[in-house]
């Protein structure tokens, strides 16, 4: 398939273009974001999804500075994370990451739905991108191993 570079500027498109990433998804799915407020997580759409992928065999991967979002307006996303608790990873970043503001999902390393600026909703989704994929994944990685696991999502703080 072709690359596709698909701009986007309000929240609808960010979320269209997520179940798209999500959708596609078929190995591993890894989310940065500093709270996941507007990611929809809970809502039975992104459940839906979520669990086929998986029930299919794959693993979520997901790290962010504070989980009271998700604790508060998630509780699908938190049964999710139990129900998968042997694919789900959580980890909570510390103080020295706390800086990072920009917002992505990467699935399978070829797909990826990133906002620039947590608090702005300009950003791109690539898909079949593996070339473009390979920086993002590499943020990824670094956050992830200076991250600290949490048991599950709504443990203190994630």
């Amino acid at each position: 398939m072709e690359k596709q570079v698909i701009p986007f500027s309000t929240r609808r498109e960010f979320v269209q273009h997520l179940a798209g990433c999500l959708t596609r998804a078929e190995h591993t799915l890894q989310l940065f974001d500093p709270d996941f407020a507007i990611w929809e997580l809970g809502s039975s759409v992104s459940d839906a999804m979520l669990r086929r992928f998986l029930k299919g065999g794959g693993r979520l991967q997901l790290a962010g500075h504070d989980g009271r979002h998700l604790e508060r307006e998630a509780p699908r996303f938190l049964r999710l994370t139990q129900d998968y608790s042997h694919v789900v990873e959580l980890r909570r970043t510390g103080t020295p990451l706390r800086q990072l503001t920009d917002s992505f999902c990467i699935a399978d390393g070829r797909d990826i739905v990133r906002r620039f600026h947590s608090d702005h909703l300009r950003g791109e989704a690539i898909f079949n991108g593996a070339a473009e994929i390979s920086g993002p994944l590499e943020r990824f990685l670094t956050i992830w191993d200076e991250s600290l696991p949490v048991l599950y999502a709504n443990s203190p703080g994630l």
